[in-house]
């Protein structure tokens, strides 16, 4: 049993229920504040008659039952990595299930990339689209209160991300009661209006939306754009999967998420038809005037649990590419001596706060955002289709017939969300493509130059099997102790040892090849942590290996050799790391101007000892230069 199934085996069922509330269900249970506000907006020009009533609530409905109820919570939560959910765990399971040397390898990989690139762009605009929305609310209570709308929201999203380097844990607590108590409200006010006007549960039929479709044409596909809203933040239940367990997550979504939703949806839509005038903003529209406050003060909660979800989810994310070698390695701090899974990464909440402020100052209103929100979601919602097909007929083994009736629904459904959005791109749709593409080029950029480093110092060098054949014949001066040499790839000769060698004329009594190595598992069994090599004359070949949700801690590791029959001791010591000093060159490589964006990186990164948790009165660093 993995180590996730034994975390999730102390906490009971219940809690872990009331926490994927809060935190998984933030974003999705926050949609009906802007929703169907959206799809009788003037983008569309919508009449709010009965029939467009009755054909948007079924739409609505049925994304969310079909997106995700079928697909995320019935399909793709099978697809777990041991326990982990996201789309970096899904890409590394796709992988897994391919044969040997598949030419679907680099595909998938681009497809993983693309994923990440797209959430990214998600994590942006989720706070802002949630808090102005939210905050949106006191134009209701008065019209003069425009105008503090925008402040209103700077002065909260200032406070969400300063909070940050301080950790949820405390405040984290109280996400799960809060957002029961905000699903119970909106389920509430939404009976109020249904009560009025039973006649709105018609909207259950598909037929209203097929016929919707036929009526409209052309619009109704435009206003697929809209009807995305109610899904967004559904991918979340398969990336947080790994923090609760897949039961809990669909119990959360069967018992409490979809009926307060659906509830909320369709009185609005009663609402709409006894007041077509409330198609300014349905939600608050809902509320007594003497709750409006307090329903404000709930929203924007709730608003912020949204986007707290999503910043964290970021820096998971961020975490993992790091460790999977996608993202140059950044400074990461643990808020939580109890859950290690609780991170914080200064530069990612830096980039992320600075990109949320520019676009609530840009846009101004949640109604602008709206066209820039759906590309994002539903261009993560279309790569996990794909991956989820390959998964189906390479891993899962399913019928044909099985792959092509889900697969090929699943695509129209994406596909029309998708585009529906995309046709918006000068409108807005064009910031999250523009955010994507910098990321995937980020990605891309760093993962294909550290190969070239890695290839072109490989090149210089010599095999480890060679070396030692050279110091056995001429053998040199030793000195007593044990050196670990750092290096990627311990069958060649790393560097720092090279050098050592020249300028210090020496070789220690015991040397260590040692190279850190992350699996495409969360998390390393015991028994694949490490595995070790007797080279002879004194050398041994060291491999640890952690998974892309651990934290590497060499000297940890080290003292587990014991019972592998390597004793060190630790004051007697040494490591040794090249330090690279890296020089752009035009005629090689990468094109120039991803080089000097590689080198930009490679200078900011966290030293990869200090990221392996290195003594620094222990370490001896030696440069080499390496052209790229």
């Amino acid at each position: 049993m993995s180590s996730t199934a034994h975390a999730h085996g102390k906490t009971p069922k219940n809690a872990l229920m009331v926490g994927a509330v809060g935190v998984v269900f933030g974003d999705i249970g926050t949609s009906p504040l802007y929703t169907l506000k959206e799809a009788f907006g003037e983008h569309y020009g919508l009449v709010a008659n009965q029939a467009n009533v009755l054909g948007i609530l079924s739409l609505v409905f049925w994304a969310m039952l079909l997106v995700v109820t079928l697909k995320y919570v019935m399909i793709i939560t099978r697809a777990d990595n041991r326990g982990e959910g996201g789309i970096l765990s899904l890409m590394t399971v796709v992988m897994r299930a391919l044969p040997i040397a598949s030419p679907l390898t680099y595909g998938i990989g681009i497809l993983g990339i693309m994923g990440t690139a797209f959430f990214f762009g998600d994590a942006v605009i989720t706070p802002a689209m949630t808090v102005l929305s939210a905050v949106e609310g006191m134009k209701v209570i008065a019209p003069g209160l425009e105008a503090f709308v925008i402040p209103a929201a700077l002065v909260i999203l200032v406070i969400l991300f300063s909070c940050q380097r301080f950790g949820t844990e405390k405040v984290g607590r109280i996400f799960g009661p809060v957002m029961l108590v905000w699903f119970f409200c909106i389920a509430l006010l939404g009976l109020l209006q249904i009560v009025k006007n039973p006649g709105i549960l018609l909207a259950l039929n598909p037929m209203y939306g097929i016929s919707f479709f036929i009526e409209n044409g052309v619009g109704a596909w435009l206003l697929l754009g809209a009807v995305v809203l109610c899904v967004t933040g559904g991918e979340a239940l398969y990336a947080d999967m790994g923090h609760f367990g897949r039961m809990p997550i669909r119990n959360a979504w069967m018992l409490v998420v979809l009926p307060s939703l659906v509830l909320n949806y369709f009185g609005q839509g009663a609402l709409i038809l006894e007041n077509p005038a409330a198609t300014s903003n349905p939600f608050f529209s809902m509320v007594p005037p003497a709750l409006l406050i307090p329903m404000i003060v709930l929203a924007t909660l709730a608003a912020v649990i949204a986007s707290q979800a999503v910043i964290s989810g970021a820096f998971s994310l961020a975490r993992q590419a790091i460790q999977l070698g996608y993202l140059p390695r950044l400074q990461l701090k643990h808020t939580s001596v109890h859950t290690i899974g609780q991170i914080y990464v200064p530069w990612v909440n830096y980039i992320l706060f600075f990109t949320v402020i520019m676009l609530v100052i840009g846009f101004k209103d949640s109604s602008s955002m709206a066209a820039a929100y759906g590309v994002s979601v539903t261009g993560s919602m279309l790569i996990d289709t794909f991956l989820m097909i390959i998964l189906a007929s390479q891993g899962w083994r399913l019928k044909a017939p099985v792959i092509w009736f889900f697969g090929l629904s699943f695509l129209i459904i994406d596909i029309a969300l998708f585009s529906a959005n995309a046709i918006k791109f000068l409108n807005g749709a064009w910031v999250p493509v523009l955010l994507g593409l910098m990321v995937f080029t980020i990605m891309r950029t760093w993962r294909h130059g550290r190969d070239l480093v890695r290839g072109q110092i490989n090149r210089e060098s010599l095999r480890i099997e060679h070396f030692i054949k050279s110091v056995q014949v001429d053998p040199p001066v030793r000195v007593p102790g044990t050196a670990i040499f750092m290096t990627p790839s311990n069958d060649y000769l790393p560097p720092s040892l090279l050098h050592n060698l020249k300028h210090n004329k020496v070789l220690h009594t015991q040397n260590i090849l040692l190279s850190v190595e992350t699996l495409s598992v969360p998390r390393a069994d015991q028994e694949e942590r490490y595995s070790m090599l007797d080279l002879g004359s004194g050398f041994y070949r060291l491999n640890f290996r952690y998974g892309y949700m651990e934290d590497p801690d060499v000297p940890k590791t080290l003292a587990l050799m014991k019972a592998a029959g390597l004793v060190l001791d630790p004051m007697d010591t040494t490591y040794f790391a090249s330090r690279e000093a890296l020089i752009a060159k035009a005629d090689q490589g990468m094109a120039l101007w991803r080089d000097k964006l590689f080198l930009f990186m490679s200078r900011n990164a966290t030293p990869a000892t200090e990221f392996f948790g290195i003594p620094g009165e222990r370490l001896v660093e030696l440069g080499t230069k390496v052209v790229i």
